[in-house]
């Protein structure tokens, strides 16, 4: 299963065309060994997101289990939206984002890893729909490696813009103006996805894609205004990051591998956030 290939041909990892195993570079698009060392094939096998969506669900149901584990008999049983819905301790502990622990307690890596957390089965459930729904569409424009990028950095911006608005705004009189004290959820990096889609509708020509994914963001902004506990900050923040990110990433252009490069990189330093949520929060907590 993770052979290397060591002769033949290959398809080139960022423009696909074909390509010697071992050639210098792709005589199409100019990449620099464009077969991977002979590893090109078995990313290509995990399919056109490099088995992103999976790995997303995969963990973000994972972590939820736990944080129901975490919670005991402190599971909250509310409305829709909360229902099993693990308690604030538990989710601080896994690494919740919002202004107590980015702003008040400097937990500023929460903004990468709160993406992967949820706070309530309705929640989770919505939040993989959308994920299985755009991860893989977002990858056939930009390419997996810039998928995943939009992915982390809109998540970490629209969680940074929630931290700083619940720190900052949480005076304001309507409850949807202020910000979150404490959040959770893929819904930051689900808008930037939309926030992608938009980018490379636009500078691609595509009035299809541009409107499909405008019309989808416009209802969902619609909802978190109706909605209480939505996190609308996360929301735009996310959009925002996603847009400015994709257009940053030159859609146009064919994916690099530096960009899975830092994708990798990205996804290591999501997991050493989780890591280090729980280091600080038993610190804490004990």
């Amino acid at each position: 299963m993770f052979k290397r290939q060591t002769s033949g041909s290959v398809v080139c990892i960022s423009c696909g065309s074909l390509v010697g195993v071992n050639d210098d570079r792709c005589y199409t698009c100019g990449q620099r060994n464009p077969g991977l060392w002979g590893y090109a094939p078995l990313i290509r096998n995990l399919g056109r997101d490099v088995g992103f969506t999976s790995l997303v669900i995969g963990a973000s149901v994972a972590l939820y289990v736990i944080s129901l584990l975490l919670s005991g008999p402190n599971i909250r049983m509310g409305d829709m939206m909360s229902f099993l819905a693990p308690s604030l301790q538990a989710l601080y502990l896994l690494g919740a984002s919002g202004a107590i622990p980015v702003v008040l307690g400097g937990a500023w890596w929460t903004v990468l890893s709160a993406g992967w957390l949820h706070g309530g089965l309705i929640h989770i459930l919505f939040n993989v729909l959308w994920i299985r729904n755009l991860a893989p569409s977002t990858a056939d424009a930009f390419g997996p490696g810039r998928m995943i990028i939009i992915y982390v950095v809109a998540g970490a911006c629209g969680f940074f813009l929630s931290s700083m608005a619940g720190y900052f705004l949480a005076g304001m009189p309507v409850w949807f103006l202020r910000g979150s004290d404490f959040t959770v959820g893929a819904s930051a990096s689900i808008f930037g996805l939309l926030g992608a889609l938009m980018c490379y509708g636009r500078r691609t020509g595509s009035s299809m894609i541009h409107r499909e994914a405008k019309l989808y963001a416009v209802m969902l902004f619609i909802f978190g205004l109706i909605m209480p506990g939505v996190d609308n900050y996360a929301h735009a923040g996310g959009f925002i990051g996603g847009y400015v990110m994709a257009d940053l990433l030159k859609p146009l252009e064919p994916e690099r591998v530096t960009h899975v490069l830092v994708a990798l990189c990205l996804l290591v330093a999501t997991a050493l956030a989780i890591l280090a949520s729980v280091i600080a929060g038993l610190r804490v907590l004990g």
